[in-house]
């Protein structure tokens, strides 16, 4: 009878690791769904962002450049034209961050950072571990206790 009992609570007890497991498994599938949602919507968001800078930066350096010009034109000062080129290099920048390949780009060298230089991404001290976090949180609540 003992035997008989045991046995189905080593049953019951394995089905509930399995239940806790696919469980556990789920809420991870979800926390990184939920993640690369949010990492997509912030994307989403800075792009949107450059566009809408780059209407008015774009407006900007139209103004900008047609009065420079013709102000070095009126003027016979060519020199007035030098800030068109700086103002031009941030225009294209902004310009391939909204409409280019930019991100594209940045996508690719991240991955050959990811693969290639590994040891660039490393945190100071090492990874963080639980040891660590707890040593830090003794040492808090005795400052805090001392106080």
């Amino acid at each position: 009878m003992g035997f008989i009992f045991s046995k189905s609570m080593n049953e019951n007890m394995k089905n509930q690791q399995e239940f806790m497991q696919m469980n556990a498994r789920l809420q991870l599938e979800r926390q990184l769904m939920m993640q690369n949602e949010m990492r997509e919507r912030q994307m989403a968001m800075q792009i949107a962002w450059s566009r809408e800078f780059l209407k008015y930066f774009g407006t900007f350096f139209g103004v900008t450049a047609i009065s420079l010009t013709a102000g070095a034109i009126k003027s016979k000062k060519p020199a007035l034209l030098i800030p068109i080129v700086p103002l031009s290099f941030i225009f294209t920048y902004q310009y391939d961050l909204g409409y280019g390949t930019l991100l594209q780009r940045m996508k690719s060298e991240a991955e050959d950072v990811l693969e290639t230089e590994k040891n660039k991404l490393e945190l100071p001290r090492g990874m963080i571990t639980f040891e660590s976090l707890e040593k830090a949180r003794r040492e808090q609540s005795k400052f805090f206790i001392e106080k």
